[in-house]
């Protein structure tokens, strides 16, 4: 999938989101048609059911050949200082001193007389081509993209010579269309911040590594799988560095900032349930005008009296499909959320969660902890202000016990997640339920209020049984967090999960996406208590 966004630039100030489009490229490439010109419509960033205009694309295939006689033709005119279209050596030279490859600058002679097919003493740009071509297959002659300098060789060859040809094509941004934007937000900033997506993507850093020091936040959006970076005004990360990155805050939080927390969060809750908060409602929509679609919204903004009874809305049938929704040995994302997982708690503290005193039993409590849950899989899920705040069920099950466990209300922000001087999961509010199911054993669903959030509530009772993607809850105002422990061996978490969580990079999913199957060895101890309690025939 390709997305383009159209802006209304702006060189004094931010530029203006105006639409957007996503285009399957493979289906319109295997369309029959001789121009593959296709005319798309734009749609409104908040409202992807309303078009603001159309823009024309004309999509085709490019030989990987030509790619790199493209990119050769680009190096021939950068290096050929007489213009003649050819190299010679002391050019060629330069050339290959600028890949930053040291094997291949020891042994430049070679290369050259490599790629003089001809024997003339020059190397012209079919010749170029093909040494590239060769190289990039067997030994790499670039290690270091000139332009940007990212390291090469972490993908494969073709996507070498794609970030080669897109960095080498980077212009001023005077040009229609320009590509190299990590995010939509980026973008917005205007074309003097322009810079391409490999250098952009390194400066801007993810996760844990520099997630407590950086300005932004950026996340992986299963859906369209792409970075997107989260909105946050620039205020408020100071406010949580300053809180929560230090110990001078640390120091202020051990000496009532936790009361302070608790009594701006009460406040806030009683404004936002007042009939004059309903006059926020359009600016908070505004602020977050491409990560809300009103289109799902169950009832129209009118029927809204409160702003709280806006932030707990509820959504349009069908908005959020249940994966594989007859099947209870796959589990399932519990809300619209940033998503961490991990396969053991170790996993969790090593990547994530910096708290001085985090355990399982510190989490959970230690009438429900057990040594299957401490030795357990971990999945956070991370609910943003801008997001849908009811929580689903991952799992279907009988819902066997509540626990409310008081406490303070630190923010779940990373900032503070990440912060080794504060424990936010096991300290904030929280209410801890254990659901009872066939395939995956116990799992234990921890809700946990966070700055701003004074309220918890489940709409589900001790007994009831419950099936996987049906409503759970909801939290009151605010950001918050919800956290599900499997039981030992009892959970195999999608991968590509893992994988963002062991980059310390969140994943922005939505409720019903898949989380995980039954583990293998979960199964097979099923099946062998269910050949035990067989009996034979005579």
């Amino acid at each position: 999938m390709a997305r383009i966004s159209v802006f209304e630039t702006n060189r004094l100030s931010k530029n203006n989101l105006v639409g957007y489009c996503e285009i399957d490229l493979m289906e319109v490439l295997s369309q029959d048609s001789e121009d593959n010109l296709e005319v798309i419509n734009l749609l409104d960033v908040s409202s992807p059911s309303k078009t603001v205009g159309s823009i024309s694309v004309i999509c085709y295939f490019e030989d990987p050949i030509e790619t790199e006689k493209y990119f050769s033709r680009r190096l021939l005119a950068i290096m050929d200082n007489n213009g003649d279209g050819k190299l010679t050596f002391s050019e060629f030279t330069d050339l290959i001193n600028a890949f930053g490859n040291q094997v291949a600058a020891a042994k430049k002679e070679y290369l050259f007389k490599k790629a003089d097919e001809n024997g003339d003493g020059f190397v012209d740009i079919d010749e170029l081509a093909t040494l590239l071509a060769v190289q990039q297959e067997h030994e790499s002659l670039i290690s270091n993209c000139p332009v940007c300098g990212e390291i090469l060789g972490k993908f494969d060859k073709m996507n070498a010579i794609i970030h080669l040809t897109l960095c080498f094509d980077e212009g001023t941004g005077n040009q229609v269309m320009t590509g190299g934007f990590l995010t939509d937000k980026q973008a917005s900033y205007g074309w003097i911040l322009k810079l391409s997506e490999w250098t952009h993507f390194s400066s801007y850093d993810v996760g844990l590594k520099y997630g407590s020091s950086s300005s932004h936040i950026l996340i992986f959006d299963r859906r369209t799988k792409r970075l997107v970076e989260e909105i946050i005004d620039g205020k408020i990360i100071l406010s949580m560095r300053a809180i929560y990155q230090s110990k001078v805050g640390l120091t202020l939080i051990d000496k009532g900032s936790k009361d302070l927390l608790k009594s701006i969060s009460e406040k806030q809750g009683r404004k936002m349930n007042s009939l004059e908060s309903a006059k926020d409602i359009p600016k908070f929509i505004d602020f977050f005008k491409d990560q809300i679609n009103l289109d799902e919204i169950k009832y129209p903004l009118e029927r809204f009296k409160t702003f709280n009874e806006f932030f707990i809305r509820e959504l349009k049938h069908g908005s959020r499909p249940i994966a594989f929704k007859e099947r209870d040995d796959i589990a399932v994302c519990a809300a619209d959320c940033r998503l961490t997982a991990f396969k053991t708690v170790d996993d969790s503290i090593r990547f994530w969660i910096k708290g001085r005193k985090f355990s399982m039993q510190g989490l959970l409590g230690k009438d429900i902890c057990s040594s299957e849950f401490n030795h357990g899989s971990l999945v956070i899920f991370r609910l943003a202000p801008q997001d849908y705040h009811r929580f689903h069920s991952p799992v279907s099950g009988v819902v066997e016990s509540f626990v409310e466990i008081p406490g303070s209300l630190y923010t779940v922000n990373p900032i503070a997640v990440n912060s080794k001087y504060c424990n936010v999961f096991t300290e904030n509010k929280r209410v801890v339920s254990v659901i009872s199911t066939s395939e995956f054993g116990k799992v234990a669903f921890v809700a946990i209020g966070a700055t701003m959030v004074g309220s918890i509530t489940f709409t589900r009772e001790k007994g009831d049984y419950i099936h996987k993607g049906d409503e759970f809850g909801y939290f009151s105002f605010g950001g918050s967090t919800v956290i599900c422990v499997f039981e030992k061996d009892a959970i195999q978490i999608d991968e590509d999960l893992i994988s963002n969580s062991e980059r310390s990079l969140e994943t922005l999913v939505y409720v019903g996406m898949r989380l995980g199957v039954v583990s293998k060895r979960a199964q097979a101890v099923k099946d062998i208590s269910r050949l035990e309690q067989c009996k034979l025939e005579e």
